[in-house]
């Protein structure tokens, strides 16, 4: 999901505003103000808001979190009136980070003795519910959910069980780094955005210490992400991304992987409209999906 950009509260709205990497017109807020006035759930207008503008994702699904994503700065900035939430943020029933409740046996093993490795992408509600427990018990930055378009993968041995996961979500709406290395100006970015996909998640579970085992599963998870994200979304993306916390983390799997590092962010998180908030500075890594993506994510045709 890409971040509001808004006009600063109190002041006149423009003739168009920006949320969620959308245009919108005074025209087409006079319709949400009519629809967020008439239907009875955030849901329901957020569906009838896709519907009506037709807010959709390339394989012509409603881009429906993208939608209820950009309500809320909408009537913060008091453009719309929206009903109260009936239940919440259903993302956060799930807790953030769960204490391990067990320890498995360490695996000390070369790489050799592990394979052949299986990547799974996860389908089922078990295997669903194995990745966010895993995330949010093991991975520094906890379970939260992967935005917009995603894939999540379980990669295993035969003989040792689960020993990571990876998942993969929605780009950066801006990244400087990132931008500047493809070239990209605003309208060209906004076109071809939905080509490039982020590493939201990787992790190597802590009790499996096997020497080069990230540095084999990255190219592997990138060799299957473009067929995957086809059969799932109904188009290719062409550049991956992620971002490595620079205090944290070296980099070092990302490097040998092959993943060229184009700089690095600014420490302001994506929802930082207001430049208020410092976050971590992070590496920004990029790995090409296809040999032409420069070409393909220049063109804004």
């Amino acid at each position: 999901m890409n971040p509001p950009e808004s006009v600063p509260p109190g002041a006149v709205p423009p003739e168009t505003v920006r949320y969620c990497g959308r245009t919108f017109t005074a025209t087409e807020l006079a319709v949400l103000r009519e629809l967020a006035a008439t239907l009875p759930t955030r849901a329901a207008i957020a569906d009838a808001a896709c519907d009506t503008l037709g807010w959709t994702r390339p394989d012509g699904r409603r881009k429906d979190m993208s939608a209820r994503v950009a309500l809320i700065p909408m009537a913060q900035d008091k453009l719309i009136t929206l009903p109260p939430p009936r239940t919440g943020n259903a993302n956060r029933r799930w807790p953030l980070h769960l204490a391990a409740t067990t320890e498995p046996f360490p695996i000390h093993a070369p790489l050799a003795q592990l394979r052949p490795l299986r990547i799974r992408l996860v389908g089922t509600t078990a295997e669903s519910k194995t990745w966010n427990t895993q995330v949010a018990t093991h991975h520094y930055l906890g379970y939260s959910p992967l935005p917009g378009a995603q894939l999540r993968y379980l990669i295993e041995s035969d003989t040792h069980g689960i020993l990571a996961l990876a998942g993969f979500g929605a780009s950066a709406w801006k990244c400087a780094a990132r931008d500047t290395h493809l070239g990209w100006d605003p309208t060209t970015r906004e076109a071809n955005l939905h080509l490039v996909v982020g590493n939201a998640r990787f992790l190597i579970c802590p009790h499996v210490h096997v020497p080069h085992l990230a540095s084999h599963v990255l190219p592997a998870l990138t060799r299957r992400l473009p067929a995957d994200w086809q059969d799932t979304y109904s188009y290719t993306p062409v550049l991956a991304e992620t971002f490595v916390e620079r205090d944290r983390f070296a980099g070092t799997s990302y490097k040998a992987a092959n993943w060229i590092h184009v700089g690095h962010t600014t420490g302001r998180g994506k929802l930082d409209r207001h430049h208020k908030h410092e976050l971590p500075i992070k590496d920004v890594y990029l790995y090409p999906l296809h040999r032409a993506y420069r070409n393909i994510l220049t063109n804004s045709s």
